[in-house]
């Protein structure tokens, strides 16, 4: 399975990205998660089921000094494969 989401809120200059990392990473998913030009963050997530939406819940909260305002999500089959869960370089 996987998941794609795009965080929109006070979700950048929070250490969004680094809590979204450790957080797939303790939930055993792979992937990558960035900052968009707009102000939101974007994830990519592969693993079990239960997992990613364990991860997609938790980012309701994240870090202390996030503020989700919305989450837009899709779920898809796993077209590719990654080997961790990485921070990426927005677009």
């Amino acid at each position: 399975m996987q998941l794609h989401a795009v965080i929109h809120g006070r979700v950048q200059g929070v250490f969004f990205r680094a809590w979204t990392q450790q957080t797939a990473r303790a939930l055993q998913l792979t992937g990558w998660v960035r900052n968009l030009p707009d102000g939101s963050v974007e994830l990519k997530a592969q693993g079990a089921s239960e997992g990613l939406q364990e991860l997609l819940q938790l980012c309701w909260q994240g870090p202390p000094s996030a503020k989700v305002e919305r989450i837009d999500s899709e779920w898809t089959e796993s077209p590719s494969s990654f080997s961790d869960f990485s921070i990426e370089r927005g677009i």
